[in-house]
């Protein structure tokens, strides 16, 4: 089996990898990625040398680029991580997401149009359903929900899919379509919340909240969102939409309290400060149809995860200070200099 991982070297993706590498050692991976801010060579190093892993630099934009590896490598399956990811960045910059996410995706569904393929698989987020009322806890984000987002980013990821949606339709490509939470573990990019929060707290810095906190977000480990994935290219239905979900509901501020107790840091260095754009309120996921048709779970408790979280980017300090010590800065200071993130 030969399975392309698009935006290999981005957080989600090169877990994904690692757990593929791992899961199946007869399968060939090949990675490709741009290797934009967001992703990080040396998060692949583990790998590198593996016979049955290529890494490959690539814009999922480059028709001919991606026409050329598809010629080459010939793939069964194409999962799509690929895409500009945060939120505030896509507000600050609505066009290189647009570019990304939802071109980026037609050349890839061109390609598997051309030379075959047997799944393509678009990674998506939940994001794309909008929020939900902070009142009604009894509401989740099902796959019926209809789709209405608030951000650039989340348009652009909701184009993405409906475009996928489509191609299947229209061309029969044999697509599937996973929509999950916000994910957290080892390699995640210092800009996110939690580790912002860890790398913030370790160095005794302020700890920037937007408004109150107050926003709820359905937290999954990676390793259980890439098992999820896993079983969806494997045993999910053609054409179908599955939503993964952590059944792990938390507070933004709640978050970062807890790293504050972990790391014995105290609380006064939390910071408030303006909230974000059109900031949606609460995501939740029901996670019943990836449950009931493929047996899948979360497996790792909040409370679980996030010791390890906290662990892992103690003992691997060198990866992530590399990251906010070069360009990464640059941009923080821009965006965030007085005002903060999350």
């Amino acid at each position: 089996m030969n399975i392309f991982v698009t935006g290999g070297a981005g957080f989600i993706g090169s877990n994904f990898v690692f757990h593929m590498l791992d899961t199946y050692p007869d399968y060939r991976i090949v990675c490709l990625d741009k290797l934009t801010y967001a992703g990080n060579l040396s998060t692949l190093a583990p790998v590198m040398n593996n016979p049955n892993f290529r890494f490959v630099k690539i814009d999922i934009c480059d028709r001919e680029a991606i026409y050329k590896l598809f010629e080459e490598e010939k793939p069964d399956i194409v999962v799509n991580f690929a895409a500009e990811s945060h939120v505030d960045r896509s507000i600050e910059n609505p066009e290189i997401f647009l570019q990304t996410n939802i071109l980026g995706t037609q050349v890839l569904m061109d390609a598997c149009r051309k030379y075959g393929i047997q799944r393509y698989h678009q990674v998506s987020t939940d994001e794309v359903y909008g929020d939900l009322p902070l009142d009604r806890p009894d509401l989740f984000f099902t796959e019926e929900t209809p789709i209405h987002t608030s951000s650039p980013y989340s348009s652009s990821k909701a184009g993405a899919d409906l475009l996928v949606m489509a191609y299947h339709r229209t061309y029969g490509l044999p697509v599937t379509i996973s929509r999950c939470s916000n994910n957290y573990g080892p390699y995640h990019f210092p800009e996110k919340l939690i580790p912002l929060m860890i790398a913030n707290a370790l160095a005794d810095k302020p700890l920037p909240v937007y408004g109150e906190g107050l926003n709820v977000r359905d937290w999954l480990y990676v390793e259980d969102h890439c098992r999820a994935i896993d079983l969806i290219i494997h045993k999910g239905r053609v054409g179908e939409v599955y939503n993964v979900g952590g059944h792990n509901e938390m507070k933004n501020i709640d978050i970062v309290k807890l790293i504050c107790k972990e790391l014995g840091k105290p609380e006064s260095l939390i910071t408030h400060v303006e909230d974000r754009k059109g900031h949606d309120m609460r995501y939740a996921i029901d996670p019943t149809k990836i449950h009931n048709e493929l047996g899948w779970l979360p497996e790792t408790k909040f409370a679980d995860g996030i010791k390890k979280t906290i662990k892992w980017y103690l003992d691997n300090k060198e990866w992530w200070e590399t990251i906010i010590s070069g360009e990464y800065q640059n941009y923080y200071e821009k965006m965030y200099g007085n005002r903060g993130t999350i």
